[in-house]
C-alpha cells in the first residue's frame, strides 16, 4: 500500500515532527508512506466569508496538483464520519483487498478544505467534534494508520 498525506502548511514544532518520523519509520513494516507539505495562503487574521471561500480554493488547488488521479481520497473534516479504530483498520484492509493500492490523507489548513477537494475525496474521516491544531492532527493521523495495520495485522497495541 502507498499512502500519501497531503498537509497545508509547515511543520515547525520539533516535538511534532519527532513524534510523525517515529511513526513513519514504524510503519515501514506495512506500507510507504510520503507526507506532502503544500504552502498555506498568507491571509490576515480576519477574513470575510468570501476571503475564506478565496483562501481554501488557492489551498485547494495546491493539493489537488498532488493527488494522482487513481488515489482513493480521505478528507479530514470536523463534519466527517467518525470510527473507532478498529472499524478504521479494516477500512484500510478492505481498500487493500479492494485493489486500491493508493491511499491519501488530506489534511487542510487553519479554515479547513475547498469544497473541490472535499468533492475528489472518496470519503471524509473526523477524529472528533472537538477542533484540533491542523499540525497535530499529522501526528494523529499517522498513529491512527499505524495503529490500523497493527490491528489488521494481528499485533499486540496498547489500547
Amino acid at each position: 500500500m502507498n499512502i500519501k498525506m497531503i498537509c497545508v502548511g509547515k511543520l515547525k514544532e520539533k516535538y511534532l515532527k519527532q513524534g510523525i518520523e517515529e511513526y513513519v519509520k514504524r510503519l515501514g513494516a506495512y506500507c510507504k508512506i510520503e507526507i506532502v507539505e503544500v504552502s498555506d495562503e498568507k491571509a490576515p487574521e480576519k477574513l470575510s466569508e468570501a476571503e475564506m471561500v478565496q483562501v481554501k480554493e488557492k489551498e485547494g488547488e495546491r493539493i489537488l496538483a498532488k493527488i494522482p488521479e487513481n488515489a482513493y481520497v480521505y478528507a479530514l473534516a470536523i463534519e466527517g464520519k467518525q470510527r473507532d479504530s478498529v472499524a478504521f483498520a479494516k477500512e484500510l484492509e478492505g481498500l487493500g483487498i479492494q485493489g486500491k493500492s493508493q491511499l491519501v490523507f488530506v489534511i487542510g489548513g487553519s479554515l479547513g478544505l475547498s469544497e473541490a477537494v472535499m468533492k475528489r475525496s472518496h470519503a471524509q474521516i473526523s477524529f472528533s467534534k472537538m477542533t484540533f491544531p491542523h499540525q497535530l492532527m499529522r501526528l494523529f493521523l499517522v498513529e491512527q494508520i499505524y495503529r490500523g495495520y497493527r490491528i489488521v495485522n494481528g499485533h499486540a497495541y496498547h489500547k
